[in-house]
Parts: C-alpha cells; structure tokens; sequence
C-alpha cells in the first residue's frame, strides 16, 4: 500500500483507503489541477491535453479525467496511447493550458500516477504544484452548470506528429542510419514504447527492428525499470540476433537504456553522456543558439563533466527532478542536459526527458562515427556507479542521519541542496543520500573510477548508517 502525493503529481498502487490510489483521491487531484488552471487563466477557456501509458488502469483513470475536467467546463483533448514527450509537444502544439500524463513511468503494473504540465508543456514547479496542493486539500471546486459543460475532442495521431517533428531536428541523420543498416532490437516493455518506438525507428529507416515484449497490455513482461537487472531479456535478444544495439525504454518513453552489440549494458547513466558527446562534436554546426553547457542532476556520473569540460563546455548540476533539471537547463542556456537514469532533454526541441528524440541522436551518433556501440561506449570517460535504495520505516530521522554525517565528513566538499552529498574531490568520487520523490525509500548512490573503491564507499557509509 502506498500514496505519495508531491508537487508533481499523485502516484500510488491501486486499492481502497486514503493509503491507495483510487477514483475518489485521482478525482479529486484533477480537479484541484483543474481548478488551478481556471484560476490562472480567470474568464479564459480552458483547454487540457490528457494521454495515457499502457497501464491496465490507464484507460479507467483517462475516463476519470475526462470527466471530471468537463465538470468543471475544461475542455479536453484525449489522445489515448501516448508517450509522455508526445503529451509535452502535444500541449505546445495545441497552444493548450495543460497536460495531464496518466502514467506511473517505471514503477510495477500495480502503481499509476498522473503527472502535471503547464502551458509551455513542463512539468510544474514547487510554486506551482503547492497551489494544486492546497487545492485538493480545500477541495473548493467550481463546476458549472449543463449550459457551460467542458467539451472533449479525440485525435489519436499525435505520435506520427510527433515522429514527423524529431525526424526535422538539425542533428538527426536519416542518410547516414540508412547507410548503418543497423539491426535493432528494442523492449518495448508491454506499453506505448512498443508502438512508438518501432514507428519511429522504421521512419528512422531501420529496416530490421525486433520488438521484443510488443502487446501493450500493461502486463509488464518483467520490472518496468529500464536498468541493469531488468534487462536480460533484451541482453539474450540482441546476441541471439546478431542485432547492432538493444534499446529499452520505461512505460512513458521518457528514458533510454542501452544494450550494446555484444549484449553488454551500457549502464543508464552512459545514455545522456553519448548523446551529449554527439551534441557537442557538432556544437559549432547546429548549436550555436545555445551555450556549450550540460545540466545533470546531483546524482549523476562524473562522466558528463569530464565530457563537456574536454569540449571546452561546463556541466551544471541540481537538485533531482526533471523540473529541476529543466529550470537550470534554460537558466545556463544548456545545448544538452537530462538525468542519469537515462532521460535525455534536448532543448532545441522541447524541455522534457525523452527516449525517442534519445533513440534518433544516438542512431545517428553511431551511423556517423561508423563505429559499434561497445566501440561507442568504451570512447566515453568512465566511472563505476552503485545504486541502491532502502526502505524508509517510520519515525526514522533522516535529517538526524545526515547531521552526523555531515559532521564526521566536514572536511571533504558537501552539498545539501538535495538530501545529502558528499565529494571526495582529490579520488573523483562521491555519495549522494536522499529521500525518493516518488518511493518511500532513501536512494544512495556512490561513483567512483573502479568498481571496487565505489563498493568500499558505499559499505562504509551503509556500516554507519545501520
């Protein structure tokens, strides 16, 4: 059982109680959002975009919405079946006031989720999401009367525009991955990847593509995930294939993993780092609108830094979050930026992780440099990162934890923008400690250059910590 409602959504398994997700809390969510949007937008009409992941619940929560927005004289468009980034260009192309993405991104078929996107298609930030907050708390909603009711329009479409706008970004290379005549295996994990992502690598002119777990059913053929453990099916698929690289995505599409052509993961943080490495050789041909800089979040690897600063370029981190992500990204005027776990936000198309803009830059970075993905993969500068995550019991202080560790290690570099992180400047490691946004688990993560130092931080701190 478990409800985690924060500024970016509500997300929870599904069940009775106040401790469950269900039609009474996700109701009363949307119309706080719902109510929000009015009055933002005061004697405005109001417009909505809605999508959907594979979920078995998707479809039932979508209804929900759709009804409960008109109640309150929204209108909506419902565009069924769609990746989150497909939601985001959705809203922008739409000129809507919103969005609203009903998906529980990588957690298992028991959990949903709705996210919430504002009229430039991003997600809320902190002040925007404590007014939708406070709003569901109230519950003080203005529905109106049947002459005033929201009206709902459908286009099931959006996908193959939003396909038809990744294949007209600058960096895209259609010629030179028809050249590749790359074989692609990609896990389309039971939901709208599996439709997605095919479509997108056949306009890409991959002509071989094995979709492996295709029926989008919601029943996840193994952890949503897309990380190392979970993808072992993918790993067998593209060695029994012969295939040139594997790609997995999580149930929204918006974060990539890699498998290479001997099978081998490339690790979820080397997504982001590829890509930027592509960005930035080609900095001086199509991106120069932008400053040579990148954005991670504090839980991201050294990679990206050494990377850009080998460019003559500067890496940003922040706080953990999308959002957080993407306010420094248009702060620092960022060519790439996105998040360790394989999220990819390329600004000159839209501010939001995105697997498929992700798929189309990393097929065109190979196809150009004619070289394999382990080739690929062994090109980038390269660090050991440990991930892990323990449940939270309650009445544990974690500020209290991270007090005594701040002072023990006072002599090392620490930040505590978000949780707690400590730097071992002089060895180029770390540790990051913090309370999961969307988990009720504390997240620990460790880096450093050899697998073997990244162990002994991590049990070091896991000793003292117990």
């Amino acid at each position: 059982m478990a409800l985690i409602t924060s500024i970016s959504g509500i997300r929870g398994t599904l069940g009775s109680g106040e401790n469950n997700l269900n039609s009474i809390n996700f109701s009363n969510f949307v119309l706080a959002f719902g109510e929000y949007l009015k009055r933002k937008n005061k004697g405005k009409k109001i417009k909505v975009v809605l999508g959907r992941d594979g979920r078995i619940s998707g479809e039932m929560f979508l209804n929900l919405a759709v009804q409960n927005l008109i109640s309150l004289g929204i209108d909506v468009l419902n565009i069924d079946l769609a990746s989150t980034p497909t939601v985001e260009i959705a809203v922008i192309r739409e000129r809507a006031n919103g969005g609203i993405i009903i998906s529980a991104s990588h957690n298992p078929r028991e959990w949903n989720a709705l996210k919430l996107l504002n009229q430039k298609g991003e997600f809320l930030n902190k002040k925007e999401g404590q007014k939708v907050l406070s709003l569901a708390k109230k519950k003080d909603f203005s529905f109106v009367g049947v002459k005033f009711l929201g009206k709902k329009q459908e286009n099931f479409s959006y996908d193959d525009i939003y396909i038809s706008e990744i294949l007209r970004l600058p960096l895209i290379d259609k010629k030179a991955i028809i050249s590749g005549n790359f074989k692609v295996v990609l896990d389309g994990i039971n939901s709208v990847g599996a439709l997605v992502g095919e479509k997108l690598l056949k306009k890409l002119g991959v002509k071989n593509v094995i979709v492996i777990n295709p029926e989008v059913d919601g029943n996840f053929n193994h952890n949503p995930e897309p990380i190392d453990k979970n993808l072992g099916q993918l790993s067998l698929a593209v060695k029994k294939s012969s295939a040139d690289i594997g790609l997995a995505v999580d149930p929204d599409v918006d974060r990539l993993a890699v498998v290479d052509n001997k099978g081998a993961f490339w690790g979820e943080e080397y997504t982001l780092v590829a890509v930027a490495d592509y960005v930035f050789k080609n900095y001086k041909i199509f991106c120069n609108k932008f400053k040579k800089n990148t954005v991670s979040n504090l839980s991201s690897s050294l990679a990206l830094k050494d990377l850009a600063e080998s460019y003559g370029g500067a890496c940003f981190f922040s706080k953990v979050g999308e959002i957080n992500v993407v306010e420094k990204t248009k702060k620092v005027e960022a060519v790439i930026s996105g998040e360790g776990n394989g999220g990819i936000i390329y600004p000159c198309f839209h501010n939001g992780r995105d697997a498929l803009v992700g798929i189309a830059l990393l097929l065109s970075y190979i196809a150009r440099e004619k070289e394999s993905a382990q080739q690929i993969r062994k090109s980038l500068p390269n660090y050991f990162i440990l991930k892990e995550k323990v449940e939270l019991q309650t009445g544990f202080d974690l500020e209290k934890v991270f007090a005594k560790l701040e002072k023990k290690y006072n002599n090392q570099k620490i930040v505590k923008a978000d949780g707690l992180k400590i730097i071992f400047s002089k060895e180029k490691s770390w540790i990051h400690l913090r309370k999961s946004n969307t988990e009720a688990i504390m997240r620990i993560y460790c880096e450093a250059p050899t697998k073997k130092r990244a162990r002994e931080i991590f049990k070091t701190f896991c000793k003292i910590i117990s």
